[in-house]
């Protein structure tokens, strides 16, 4: 390898190094002191809950891992949102998993831990995936009651999709595994079964303090709600166990006996490896993000075989189009290109950027892979459509227009892999999250605004400087350059991709060779729901 290649591959590593030491910072939660007494009640926390549940030596993907990133903090902040989700096997069926962090403020809702639940409620939904709840949570937290309580998208949406989720006839089991309080009790029992565990577990829509100086009763939370009274007495929950690790093993049982439905029927043929090394992947974006790169480099290492059947090979090139396989599953890449490229008219072009011949090529190869049901993989990185008056004249507004709207009406799966940049409409017609990708993933490397940084900070500077001169204050050059640092900083730090996945813009950043994999699943996932819409892109200015 080349000394470029080694300096890329340096600067990615040094980028996997920092997420991974963030991911074992969130994974304990609210600490070690916590989890020990969390241990001390006997009881596993809810990583440990996910981890027995899940098939030995089995692929998992983490929803939301980074959820709550420096939000909150006035509160101790939320690590994880308070809650850990994952996609896994259980029983050797396909699942979402959803457990309750109780090291962190007891499990209860921060305006973010909802928007998660939601987030894995749309993903069984969108999927007909079986979901396991393993609930232990105090309930809302109060102080930001008025952020998480009325609204469409706040708590009252998850009992909601449970009811419609049970319409669709999507498997949901619940594990009273610690606190089940007030509009939280409907949770498990708008479930097709309900487990608890004996004195542990408790349900109730008030806990006793609340009873008594509501009708004044006195009466302790086990009599009240737990175990024996759900299981023998209200016929609220259908099994009650004697531990978490029973309770865990009968969600098993329950699970290794849920039989086939209908599939989408996405081609699927026995995977191969890529014939480049696969881990090679981490050397290819450069380490300086200006400079140009070839991304099929990039593909050739995702792909089965390092195959790749590319359409429109030379026309439109800043964006690479084409069929190829990913462990085994049949695949219709869009990718935007970096390298710089020549046009027929003679014109260089730049790389990352789409331009009018691009949009269309990439228009016309979504609607051949909606009439062959294959699903859509992206590859972002993106800084936008072309701007100047040779753009705008030739009329990419209305190509980038044709684009954007040929990928909200496909109707087969996508996936979205934020490799670099991810900058203004180039994050729209590349299928940000607005446009619902069943999945939508970073690397560490990714970064996401409405413009560059650069760009970004100057406009700003001069709104900054504008608004200075109005008060009356003059602006020398080190005034001007502290201006700048502090519009930079903060800039870059929200284009970061951990600010993005700390309010769930992104479901997950990902180790860049763990690409195949999330890919992989996410259409096994995808398979198990028919496609029932005809792919109409409605009205296409020509």
């Amino acid at each position: 390898m080349d000394l470029e290649f080694n300096k890329n591959e340096d600067k990615m590593r040094l980028l996997i190094s920092e997420m991974t030491q963030k991911f074992d910072k969130v994974s304990l939660g609210g600490g070690k002191s916590k989890i020990k007494k969390q241990h001390e009640q006997g009881k596993l926390t809810a990583r440990e809950r996910i981890d027995f549940l899940l098939d030995d030596d089995s692929e998992s993907i983490e929803i939301g891992a980074f959820v709550g990133d420096g939000m909150y903090e006035e509160y101790g902040g939320c690590p994880s949102g308070g809650v850990v989700i994952v996609i896994g096997y259980v029983s050797k069926k396909q699942c979402i998993l959803v457990a309750n962090d109780a090291t962190v403020k007891a499990g209860a809702w921060f305006p973010i831990t909802a928007k998660k639940n939601l987030r894995a409620q749309e993903i069984a939904m969108e999927n007909k995936l079986p979901i396991i709840y393993l609930v232990d949570s105090a309930g809302v937290f109060l102080p930001l009651q008025d952020e998480i309580f009325p609204d469409k998208e706040h708590f009252g949406r998850i009992f909601r999709n449970n009811a419609k989720m049970s319409s669709m006839g999507i498997t949901q089991i619940s594990a009273v595994m610690g606190s089940c309080v007030a509009g939280g009790a409907y949770l498990p029992i708008m479930s097709d079964e309900a487990l608890i565990v004996n004195k542990t577990g408790t349900i109730f829509l008030a806990g006793s303090y609340l009873v008594k100086a509501a009708i004044g009763e006195d009466i302790d939370n086990e009599t009240l709600g737990g175990a024996q009274t759900h299981c023998e007495i209200s016929g609220v929950t259908d099994y009650k166990s004697e531990s978490d690790e029973e309770c865990l093993k009968t969600i098993q049982n329950i699970f290794s006996k849920i039989g086939d439905f209908e599939k989408a029927g996405f081609n699927r043929i026995e995977p191969t490896e890529p014939k480049k090394d696969k881990n090679e992947i981490i050397g290819i974006l450069p380490a300086n993000r200006d400079k140009p790169y070839n991304t099929i480099e990039v593909i050739e290492r995702l792909v089965d075989n390092s195959d790749f059947e590319e359409y429109k090979k030379g026309y439109g090139e800043t964006i690479v189009c084409g069929y190829a396989r990913v462990d085994g599953w049949a695949v219709g890449i869009i990718a935007n290109h970096r390298k710089l490229v020549k046009s027929k008219k003679g014109e260089m072009q730049f790389g990352g950027v789409i331009y009018s011949d691009s949009a269309d090529k990439a228009t016309r190869f979504i609607a051949n892979c909606n009439q062959k049901k294959i699903p859509l993989v992206f590859l972002q990185d993106v800084t936008g459509f072309m701007v100047g008056s040779r753009s705008e004249h030739s009329g990419i507004i209305k190509d980038g227009a044709k684009m954007v709207n040929a990928m909200s009406n496909s109707v087969v799966p996508k996936f979205t892999i934020i490799m670099g940049n991810s900058y203004g409409a180039g994050n729209y017609a590349m299928c940000g999250k607005a446009f619902d990708p069943r999945l939508i993933v970073a690397w560490p490397s990714a970064k996401m605004a409405v413009m560059g940084g650069e760009q970004a900070a100057k406009v700003l500077l001069q709104i900054e400087k504008s608004s200075l001169k109005k008060q009356g204050q003059k602006i020398d050059k080190k005034k001007e350059e502290e201006l700048l640092k502090t519009i930079t900083n903060r800039y870059d730090r929200q284009t970061s991709p951990y600010y993005a996945a700390s309010r769930l813009w992104i479901d997950a950043i990902i180790d860049p060779r763990d690409t195949r994999k999330v890919i992989s699943m996410g259409i096994e996932a995808a398979n198990n729901s028919p496609i029932s819409e005809t792919y109409n892109p409605g009205v296409i200015q020509v």
